[in-house]
């Protein structure tokens, strides 16, 4: 089954239900326990990814506090960047061999 039709039937009930025709009861009752699982599995991974991303937001956070007591900025630590060499590239020993 592709991605597009699973997406047709959770987007339309009446596609849905012809679908669940084709089913018998025990296959009915198995693919739901499936996508109860895959359902779980997947607010798992979301909760895990939130979480995450509000550690990483604390840390930051506690970085920049850290940097405005010590008086520091961004271009305290990055520095000024390197120029970049303008002109052609140097020939290659290939050519006048």
């Amino acid at each position: 089954m592709s991605t597009e039709s699973l997406e047709r039937i959770a987007r339309n009930k009446n596609v849905a239900r012809a679908a669940a025709r084709q089913l018998s009861m025990e296959q009915l009752h198995k693919l739901s326990e499936v996508i109860g699982e895959v359902i779980e599995q997947k607010q798992q991974e979301d909760h895990l990814r939130q979480k995450e991303e509000a550690d990483k937001q604390q840390k930051l956070a506690e970085i920049r506090d850290a940097m405005n007591t010590a008086g520091l900025s961004m271009d305290d630590l990055v520095g000024e960047q390197p120029r970049k060499r303008r002109g052609r590239p140097p020939k290659s020993a290939s050519k006048n061999a």
